[in-house]
């Protein structure tokens, strides 16, 4: 007796076409959707990067229409850079635990709120209040935005796309907020370097909505109170100390009791870590000589690229009589240089040779144009003399940024993604306040030297002015090739290891 077949399972020819079609749509959507969540999380760093220099600026024009004096002035600098640096291992354990793309919609919309805030201020008070709080969501929103991109492209040739984009705006970012800060002071107002936040959060916080996926919480992460209150005390302290140094200098007895503590601070922080269960910052992650030499790399690039931005910015306006927009416009070839390295060379070789010869050669490039600019004078031109010492700095930097933002998130577990994330920008923002104290104390001890013993006419003073910035530019120098002294031996050769990916979560959860 004959039994009919039983009925196939199997897709028909039909089918399956139309199956793999549907799959490969699927394919483009979610590859075009990635570059989509990279511009939304460029947008988001490049607004927390700006805003570091874009008040610098306006600065002026705030004071005279606040009417506080020149010692209150630089709080409204130290107030961000206090939160910012303070709040970041914080700020990526938050990420961590609560999920990324929340914590970057969050800090998105504090971070319009308290723009819009310092905006309208009325008194100095509510301007550094409001700066802080720019600092608290800034703190939240910049690991959020590099963690979710860590876990967002994890094909190594894309990831290297992804990095050197991310890394140009990371780098360029701070000379980009001279130049709009520069625009919207002249043709506006001081209060728009400010609101000018806001357009550009909103749309970073519809494209995070429209295109970032929404990826699970880490598991197994858990809040270390003790770690937060010691990292959080002593990473403050710190900036704050360093923020003192520049202003009362280095002798000062409150300055110098700050140092100690916060260092004891961060040593007892070191400690805990190693004991707690549920560590803020698992030592694993600072450990790996990859991402430990991306660490100091980076920390070392801010002090040197810091010393640029502050001095050639002082040697410009007050020795050359630029105006803040001219001033601002002569950084664009820095800029190029950024966006050169870091999205045509980086992607190309990072993938085949690793970061060790990338952030080497970004260094000895940094410290080629620091001593270039040493040699700067009075009577010195901009196209012969600054112009090409800004585009070699910056192609340095760009590899330095792209190589660093890349290899610190390389090879890290889903659960310390975020935390590595925070790690990269506490080391710009420390390096940065370092820099700008150390470098500023030199410059000015310079100037007293050069002083010493002439007669104090207009030119005497011009040519001590750039004494002391052509001095900073040579310590800087010295900076950068320690890094590359540090990154050659510290950084292994090789390429990184592929990336972990997170996987998406169900929408709703």
């Amino acid at each position: 007796m004959s039994h009919p077949a039983p009925p196939s399972t199997g897709l028909t020819g039909p089918e399956t076409a139309e199956a793999k079609a549907t799959a490969a749509l699927e394919q483009e959507r979610d590859h075009g959707r990635r570059w989509w969540t990279l511009a939304t999380l460029g947008l988001a760093q490049l607004m927390v990067v700006l805003d570091a220099t874009i008040v610098n600026i306006a600065l002026p024009s705030a004071q005279a229409d606040l009417g506080f004096g020149d010692a209150d002035r630089q709080w409204v600098v130290t107030a961000y850079a206090l939160a910012f640096g303070g709040l970041l291992l914080l700020g990526g354990r938050l990420a961590d635990l609560f999920g990324r793309r929340r914590m970057l919609l969050i800090g998105l919309a504090g971070f319009a709120v308290a723009s819009a805030l310092g905006g309208a201020a009325t008194g100095f008070g509510t301007l550094v209040a409001a700066r802080a709080l720019q600092g608290v969501f800034g703190a939240l929103l910049a690991p959020a935005a590099l963690s979710l991109l860590t876990i967002t492209f994890s094909d190594p040739k894309e990831r290297g796309k992804a990095f050197g984009i991310f890394g140009a705006i990371a780098g360029a970012g701070a000379a980009i907020g001279l130049l709009l800060g520069g625009v919207l002071t002249e043709y506006l107002s001081w209060r728009w370097c400010l609101y000018v936040n806001v357009p550009i959060a909103v749309v970073a916080g519809l494209g995070a909505v429209r295109f970032v996926r929404k990826v699970a919480p880490a598991s197994g992460v858990h809040l270390d109170i003790p770690g937060v209150i010691t990292a959080v005390l002593g990473l403050g302290g710190l900036v704050y100390a360093f923020a003192r140094a520049e202003s009362d200098g280095w002798a000062d007895p409150v300055t110098v009791a700050l140092i100690v503590v916060s260092t004891l601070l961060l040593v007892s922080f070191v400690v805990l870590q190693q004991r707690v269960a549920h560590p803020l910052l698992p030592l694993r992650v600072v450990l790996d000589r990859r991402r430990g030499g991306a660490y100091l790399a980076i920390t070392l690039a801010a002090i040197g690229m810091f010393a640029v931005f502050l001095f050639l910015t002082y040697y410009l306006q007050q020795t050359k009589g630029f105006s803040p927009l001219k001033s601002g416009v002569a950084f664009l070839p820095f800029v190029a240089g950024i966006l050169t390295s870091s999205t045509v060379v980086v992607p190309r070789l990072l993938p085949k040779i690793g970061p060790r010869f990338l952030i080497v050669t970004g260094q000895l490039l940094g410290m080629a144009g620091l001593l270039y600019l040493w040699r700067l004078e009075a009577t010195s031109g901009y196209l012969v003399h600054v112009l090409p010492a800004l585009f070699v700095m910056g192609s340095g930097m760009g590899l330095i940024f792209a190589s660093c933002f890349n290899t610190a998130t390389s090879g890290t577990r889903p659960a310390d993604a975020g935390v590595a994330s925070a790690l990269v920008n506490t080391g710009q923002q420390v390096g940065g306040a370092l820099g700008t104290a150390l470098l500023n104390t030199f410059a000015a001890s310079a100037t007293a030297s050069y002083l010493s013993g002439r007669q104090p006419s207009a030119s005497v003073l011009a040519d001590a002015a750039v004494a002391g910035e052509t001095r900073a530019f040579l310590i800087a120098a010295g900076v950068f090739l320690l890094g590359a002294v540090v990154s050659l031996v510290v950084i292994p050769s090789g390429p990184n290891p592929v990336p972990q990916r997170g996987a998406p979560v169900p929408a709703g959860h």
